[in-house]
């Protein structure tokens, strides 16, 4: 689906990925901004470890979803690792406690190690927005994601966490006896659920997000680069890796792109450029629009100048 068939029938959720610096954040405000111009309640959300949506809009967002005053129809969050780290303690800190207290007295302070765990910002934030697309408070949620490669990592949790958890229950069934006898011994174990119920309630979620990122007529993945080698690079790896995971990948954005020539200089960096363009091309414009967005004289910042890169997206 063309981004301009996108902005007719949106989808509850369009995640804007790419390698560092090639302008998602950018291109993520444009779209929403167009989204919200035209009536659509939408929601823009930065996961970016360093996030600059208050930078692109020119006011402060931070924690917490925020209306963006002089737009109406837009929000938008910039969610912190500690602010992600503190809500996964809130909702997800007794049922491992539950867990790990069966068998042994612990103190509740141990639910702090296991949220600093690897993995565990990335589950929290696909959780988050799952959350957010349920309430259907907003049309759509548009994602303005981290770097390739966390995202990559990211959208691999789910099936790693499948992955994972079938594996923790083989564990648990191992050692079942054992831990059976070692609670009956120190008189502790008054577990309030079976721990496979906790279990099999995470492979459900695990599941739900999966089936979700891959509904195409839910899910949008846009993928944002520039005409340069390692970012064309990037672009090919993500796409291949979304299609690999079965994500819907219908658009290239190709931002900074030389349109006019002025000196050695730019004449120069426009031939390098053609290139990447040319091999972009080559490989994806028979299944995918490549929208391309002329290189700017000036920074994106404010409404005004995010509204210009509105007008580049959907001419």
């Amino acid at each position: 689906m063309s981004l301009a068939n996108l902005l007719n029938n949106p989808k509850k959720l369009i995640l804007f990925s790419g390698k560092g610096g090639v302008g998602k954040t950018t291109t993520a405000a444009a779209y929403a901004l167009k989204l919200a111009r035209m009536g659509k309640p939408t929601l823009i959300i930065s996961s970016d470890p360093a996030p600059s949506l208050s930078d692109i809009f020119d006011v402060e967002i931070g924690d917490g979803i925020k209306p963006l005053g002089k737009v109406k129809n837009l929000y938008a969050e910039e969610i912190s690792a500690d602010s992600v780290l503190k809500r996964w303690k809130k909702k997800f800190g007794p049922e491992v406690y539950e867990v790990l207290s069966s068998f042994i007295p612990l103190e509740y302070d141990i639910i702090d190690y296991f949220a600093n765990a690897p993995g565990i910002e990335e589950e929290f934030m696909l959780d988050y927005i799952l959350e957010l697309l349920e309430e259907d408070k907003y049309e759509t949620v548009i994602w303005d994601t981290a770097p390739a490669g966390h995202t990559l990592r990211l959208l691999n949790l789910p099936r790693t966490m499948l992955s994972h958890l079938e594996a923790a229950a083989k564990v648990y069934i191992k050692f079942y006896g054992y831990l059976k006898k070692l609670s009956e011994f120190s008189k502790i174990g008054r577990k309030k659920r079976s721990v496979f119920t906790i279990i099999d309630e995470w492979k459900s979620l695990s599941e739900k997000i999966l089936c979700f990122l891959r509904d195409g007529s839910r899910t949008e993945f846009i993928v944002v680069t520039i005409p340069e080698a390692l970012s064309v690079f990037q672009t090919e790896r993500i796409i291949d890796f979304s299609r690999e995971f079965g994500l819907s990948v219908n658009n290239i954005i190709i931002n900074n792109v030389i349109k006019t020539v002025d000196g050695d200089f730019l004449k120069t960096r426009k031939k390098m450029q053609q290139n990447y363009l040319d091999q972009l091309k080559d490989r994806y414009e028979r299944d995918m629009e490549l929208t391309e967005i002329p290189l700017a004289s000036h920074e994106v910042k404010g409404i005004e100048k995010i509204a210009h890169i509105s007008d580049l997206l959907f001419i």
